[in-house]
């Protein structure tokens, strides 16, 4: 990648976004540290239940109907749970016990709108638009202070927005100025009380279009080995965070999952081939917004539901386990009827995974990164010391 300007970009904080010709785009940030981490962000609600599938809760056939036939035969994860068979190297990962599965997990956000769920699970707060910088540039700021470079484009996601102040660049050659016009056009629609929140829903509403589906999952796969490279870089970046989009199923969700399911696996797959040795010292977080409804809907596809499942993947991670406070999936133990309850907070998981990681204090880290967030007994043994 070539520099072409250095400059910074007023008001985005700490970070810097590459927009990939494959259609996910990555951000990335500095840190005085070899430890290596990467967000992965479900953007349109991922269902957890289709991911990893409690197939020994009794009630798991008959709620899930079409979709518990793609587990037939899926490989176990233990005696409740298995993984979805798209997802061959995460597997391959979990037998190694370098992947680790959260499940019945969930932001504070209780309510159905991706686009607020998204900035409650990007800014760490208990509402949507609550707070104006994300738990990610929080947690660059209680790591050691380095020359903050970051690399690229136009738009940083809300999770690496705030406060720490880094240079970015500009690429020689964008694939082409789409980002940088949209940059523009928003800065222009700042003031206008009528269209700006419409053009803040439209590019929204992109953001929910690029998926890991395209190319049998090749593009996930470039996106992946990308980002290793960035991260493997000598002076180059420690912290990165991948935005997906397409995993809002309403309709035909097998086949649909199926394939962005084998894109993440494959991006997974690529970015640990990539980092090589670092591979050791990374950890990789997959989350969203909000889970999916237990029920079917009536075009074989679900609708926005609460709790889902996330992930933690890489040579760090103490893995090879499935942890759930399990609420079942019985119509009574349902969140409002429909939905997985969630039991365990992912303000606790990715506090307690990324003090681990960094060797922070646990619940100092919590407290930073989720200010309003009634702390929870951190979770132990998420992550090699």
């Amino acid at each position: 990648m070539t520099a072409l300007s250095r400059r910074n970009f007023v008001g985005l904080g700490a970070s810097a976004v590459l927009a990939t010709a494959f259609g996910s785009r990555i951000a990335f940030a500095r840190a005085a540290t070899e430890r290596r981490f990467v967000f992965i962000i479900q953007r349109g609600a991922a269902d957890g239940l289709h991911t990893v599938a409690p197939v020994g809760d009794p009630a798991y056939v008959s709620q899930r109907g079409q979709l518990a036939e793609d587990f037939a035969a899926a490989p176990k994860l233990n005696d409740m749970f298995a993984l979805h068979p798209a997802m061959k190297n995460i597997h391959g990962l979990y037998g190694a016990k370098q992947a680790l599965f959260l499940h019945a997990v969930a932001s504070p956000y209780r309510d159905r709108s991706h686009f607020d769920g998204q900035n409650v699970l990007e800014t760490g707060g208990t509402s949507a638009y609550q707070l104006k910088d994300g738990w990610l540039n929080r947690l660059l700021s209680m790591l050691p202070a380095d020359d903050k470079a970051i690399a690229l484009a136009a738009t940083i996601p809300m999770a690496l927005r705030g406060g720490v102040e880094v240079a970015s660049y500009a690429p020689s050659s964008l694939p082409d100025a789409s980002d940088d016009l949209l940059m523009r056009v928003s800065q222009m629609y700042q003031g206008d009380q009528q269209l700006h929140g419409i053009w803040e829903q439209a590019t929204a509403t992109r953001m929910l279009t690029g998926d890991l589906v395209s190319d049998n999952g090749k593009n996930a796969a470039d996106t992946g080995a990308l980002a290793a490279k960035m991260l493997s870089a000598a002076n180059g970046s420690r912290i990165a965070m991948i935005e997906t989009g397409g995993w809002d199923t309403h309709a035909g969700q097998k086949g649909r999952l199926a394939g962005q399911l084998n894109g993440l696996d494959k991006m997974v797959g690529e970015l640990q081939k990539g980092l090589g040795p670092l591979w050791n010292n990374t950890v990789v977080l997959v989350a969203t917004e909000f889970g999916r409804t237990v029920k079917i809907n009536g075009t074989q596809g679900t609708d926005h539901g609460t709790g889902s499942c996330a992930m933690l993947m890489g040579g760090a991670v103490n893995g090879g386990k499935v942890l759930a406070d399990w609420p079942g999936l019985a119509d009574a133990a349902l969140y409002e009827n429909r939905d997985l309850k969630p039991t365990t907070g992912l303000d606790t998981l990715i506090g307690s995974a990324v003090a681990s990681h960094f060797d922070l204090n646990p619940l100092t880290t919590t407290k930073k990164l989720f200010p309003d967030v009634q702390a929870a007994r951190p979770l132990q043994d998420l992550v090699h010391a």
